[in-house]
């Protein structure tokens, strides 16, 4: 299994940044795929998870409507696009791939610093 994430970067307040994380080792559209996030001094914490087919998505409470999770599964990539960042955001973001609802593997991370 390998997962890279991309898309990382600098952005103000206010602004959006969308995250790539192409997959490869195993049949991607078999399976369900989720980001994560881990800001300094906390504990990782679940951001967004989409089904195999991406038609059912789910949102942590601080990020519902303004974050969208998505796929393609031809190009076995998932995506995060997130829209009005503030500084809680201010993360390394992780692409994980899901298994009998639990997170069985991440990618290396990207980071993501909201600040003017």
């Amino acid at each position: 299994v390998q997962l890279v994430e991309s898309g990382g970067g600098l952005v103000q307040p206010g602004g959006s940044l969308r995250l790539s994380c192409e997959a490869s080792g195993f049949i991607f559209s078999n399976y369900n795929m989720g980001w994560y996030r881990q800001a300094p001094g906390k504990e990782r914490e679940w951001v967004a998870l989409i089904d195999s087919t991406g038609r059912i998505t789910k949102y942590n409470d601080s990020v519902q409507g303004r974050f969208t999770i998505s796929r393609h599964n031809v190009r076995k990539t998932v995506y995060l696009q997130m829209n009005n960042l503030n500084s809680d955001d201010t993360a390394v973001y992780f692409c994980c791939l899901r298994r009998g609802g639990t997170s069985v593997a991440f990618g290396q991370g990207t980071q993501v610093t909201v600040s003017s």
